[in-house]
């Protein structure tokens, strides 16, 4: 911004000295009149929160009087589908499930994550609590990392299976199929799972957000629950068209696809924050954005038109935090209770 001189010309050196002494006074006049009005703050722990803060709450942290449940695993598994991985797998089972009656099901994805019992999500530790007091079904709860290429497990530097992208941000069906043709009958073999899609809730972080709303979107008919926290709905799996190969989009097309293809049967809740990643595969904050903005278009078009047919039930929550599993993991809680609110208990 510009700003004018509104003194006219400069005056004299003398004539500045007292202008000078003047504009002080006054300035530090305004200023006692400027603190005056600020408003004092109420709390003063509130005033040292840094953007992206975020603890886990109550919910997420062992509880006296509730049942324990089990963490079975990590048991390795070589797919057939992605062929030439390894991958680890958890599995929760709540202490209320019985054998008798199928338990719905929660798929999470980066498992080695998601089950930390120090880490920002606590996954299992939150269904534990939130099944205690009937306030989401009794649920077994599959944690899968991504595949590792080779006869052995790693994760690269500490980090992240090698196989991750190809699993996680492709838009194909092969994860789906992998769920539902070969994870959920493995452990089916064991427990009593649900095969009612409504029981049965997909999610994750980051990449492994963008997956779990790609399986719901390409099987409807199996997962209708979808937890998207910080997701890459961005062009990491995007491959420009070369030798002869056609183009393939990534999840950055998701927001055109949701307007352009008939409503499906999904409920989807949406995590992000203002200080998430931007760089050259898109920027995640605007691109969790755009997802919302689809999602209630197809709504209101389809109300529009008076369509008969399935709603897209939908909720969010933006904050400030970067690509962290942090506000994700604090709000998990109440993710999963709003996910399960009317499903028979």
């Amino acid at each position: 911004m510009k700003f004018k001189n509104t003194f006219g010309d400069l005056p004299s050196v003398k004539s500045r000295s007292s202008a000078l002494a003047a504009t002080c006074v006054l300035f530090l006049a305004a200023s006692s009149a400027l603190a005056a009005d600020e408003p004092k703050t109420v709390n003063a722990d509130a005033s040292k929160r840094i953007p992206g803060d975020y603890k886990p709450g109550p919910d997420s942290l062992p509880q006296d009087g509730v049942p324990r449940g089990a963490l079975e695993g990590p048991f390795l598994f070589r797919s057939q589908i992605f062929t030439n991985t390894v991958r680890k797998y958890w599995i929760f089972v709540p202490a209320q499930y019985t054998p008798d009656k199928p338990a719905c099901v929660l798929v999470f994805q980066d498992g080695q994550r998601a089950t930390k019992t120090n880490g920002s999500l606590r996954v299992p530790q939150v269904m534990e609590n939130l099944i205690a007091k009937k306030e989401m079904p009794v649920t077994i709860g599959i944690f899968i990392t991504p595949g590792a290429r080779g006869e052995e497990y790693a994760e690269v530097n500490g980090g992240n299976p090698n196989n991750r992208a190809a699993e996680y941000d492709s838009l194909s069906d092969n994860y789906a199929r992998f769920l539902c043709e070969e994870m959920l009958p493995e452990i089916g073999k064991k427990y009593n799972l649900t095969k009612n899609p409504e029981g049965r809730a997909i999610g994750g972080t980051s990449s492994g957000a963008i997956c779990a709303f790609t399986v719901a979107w390409q099987r409807p008919d199996e997962f209708r629950k979808v937890i998207s926290c910080i997701g890459s709905y961005v062009s990491i799996g995007y491959r420009p068209a070369r030798d002869g190969q056609a183009m393939v989009s990534g999840g950055e097309i998701y927001p055109t696809l949701i307007r352009r293809n008939p409503i499906k049967p999904l409920k989807i809740f949406l995590q992000d924050g203002s200080n998430d990643l931007s760089n050259e595969f898109g920027n995640w904050f605007l691109a969790n954005q755009q997802m919302l903005s689809a999602l209630e278009w197809a709504n209101a078009n389809a109300d529009r038109r008076t369509e008969p047919g399935p709603r897209y039930q939908v909720n969010h929550e933006w904050g400030d935090g970067s690509h962290s599993d942090s506000h994700g993991g604090a709000i998990l809680p109440d993710i999963l209770r709003w996910m399960w609110k009317d499903y028979p208990r």
